[in-house]
C-alpha cells in the first residue's frame, strides 16, 4: 500500500536526516490525514490506494502550479523548493500516460460509448475518470477528449 510506502520513506529520511525530502514526506502525511479528516463524515473509498493517490496529484498540481509563478516572479530558490517537493511527491505516484497513450486509450472509451461529438464530453470524461484515475491527469485528458470528439 502506498501509505506504508509513505511511512517507511519518512522513517528512512528521519534516520538520514534528509530534511528537504521528510519535509515533503510530512506535507504529504498532513494532506492523506487532513483528507481521513474530511472523509470521516462519508463513506470511506474501498481502495484506500485510490484515495492517496488522488491526494498526491492534487499536491503535484499545486506544486506545478507554484512553481510556474515563482518562475514568472524571479523567485527561482523557491522554485526549486518546489521542485524538490514535487519530485518526492511524484515518486510515489503511479507512471503517468504519455500524450500518445492517453490519446490511443482515450479513442477507446470513445468508441466503446459510442461518442460522436462534444455533446457526449461528461460521458467520456466519466469514463476515462473511472479507468485511468491516477495514471492520467484529468486536465490534459479533457483537451485530448476534445480532440478525440471533435
Amino acid at each position: 500500500m502506498l501509505r506504508d510506502a509513505i511511512q517507511t520513506a519518512t522513517t528512512q529520511a528521519m534516520k538520514a536526516r534528509d530534511s528537504a525530502r521528510l519535509g515533503a514526506l510530512r506535507l504529504i502525511n498532513a494532506a492523506l490525514k487532513n483528507k481521513d479528516i474530511e472523509l470521516r463524515t462519508g463513506t470511506a473509498p474501498a481502495d484506500d490506494d485510490v484515495l492517496v493517490v488522488d491526494v498526491l496529484m492534487k499536491m503535484a498540481k499545486q506544486r506545478r502550479e507554484s512553481i510556474e509563478m515563482y518562475v514568472a516572479g524571479n523567485r527561482a530558490e523557491l522554485a526549486d523548493a518546489e521542485r524538490a517537493e514535487l519530485g518526492v511527491i511524484e515518486s510515489f505516484l503511479p507512471k503517468q500516460m504519455d500524450d500518445s497513450e492517453a490519446l490511443a486509450a482515450i479513442k477507446v472509451v470513445v468508441a466503446e460509448i459510442g461518442a460522436t461529438n462534444v455533446k457526449d464530453m461528461g460521458r467520456v470524461m466519466a469514463a476515462v475518470k473511472e479507468r485511468f484515475a491516477g495514471k492520467l491527469d484529468m486536465s490534459k485528458a479533457s483537451g485530448l477528449v476534445k480532440a478525440a470528439l471533435g
